[in-house]
């Protein structure tokens, strides 16, 4: 039971269904070879990044001197700056440069970054790994982690068949659906931003009280 409690509480905060439109929105330039890369890409730092802050994200916050509502502030604003060039019509990642070399690694980035951090392992994704890792029982620390695998190999299963999904939406399908995620994401970026500063101004409050 308690197993089942973490992976659904994991599950449904990565949200890899809800993911799907912006993971297609990102890559809709890309060739299919280039789009497997960046789900794994995606997935690999996003699995990396939850078992990291599960077994030392407390020291971590620590030794920088970062908070939860600060990393919820950062990925807002990250998130909002790739809203607004999908809003806009350039997918971050597409922009032609002078070197194929430059080209490429600047496409495989968005797999790391925003796809897997912060869109897939988010702020919400890590206090809730955090949370249940904190509890100091390494039973409950294993299925937390077993909770984090199942999870992101499900996601990848899911990305990995994104055209099979948007196969008949067509170029103004695939325009529209930007122009929409684009509007979602700047939305969702915002809301990372509004519960970072409502969470540090109770905490301040609490410290003046």
């Amino acid at each position: 039971m308690y197993g089942l409690t973490v992976f659904t509480a994991i599950f449904a905060i990565v949200d890899p269904i809800g993911n799907i439109p912006l993971f297609y929105t990102l890559t809709e330039r890309f060739s299919r070879e280039e789009r497997l890369r960046i789900a794994k890409k995606a997935v690999i730092s996003a699995t990396i990044a939850l078992i990291v802050f599960g077994l030392v994200g407390n020291y971590i916050f620590i030794v920088f001197s970062i908070t939860i509502p600060g990393f919820r502030i950062a990925g807002g604003i990250l998130l909002f700056r790739v809203a607004f060039s999908m809003l806009y019509g350039t997918t971050p990642g597409t922009k032609t440069t002078e070197k194929e070399h430059d080209e490429s690694l600047e496409k495989e980035m968005i797999g790391v970054i925003p796809m897997g951090i912060p869109l897939l392992a988010g702020p919400g994704a890590i206090s809730t790994v955090m949370l249940y890792t904190s509890q100091g029982n390494l039973i409950n620390t294993v299925i937390v982690f077993i909770s984090i695998f199942t999870t992101f190999v499900i996601t990848y299963l899911l990305l990995r068949n994104v055209d099979r999904i948007f196969l008949k939406l067509g170029k103004i399908g695939s325009l529209a659906i930007s122009r929409v995620m684009g509007l979602i994401l700047a939305a969702i970026a915002v809301q990372f931003i509004i519960n970072g500063v409502h969470q540090l101004v109770i905490e301040w409050i609490a410290e003046l009280a």
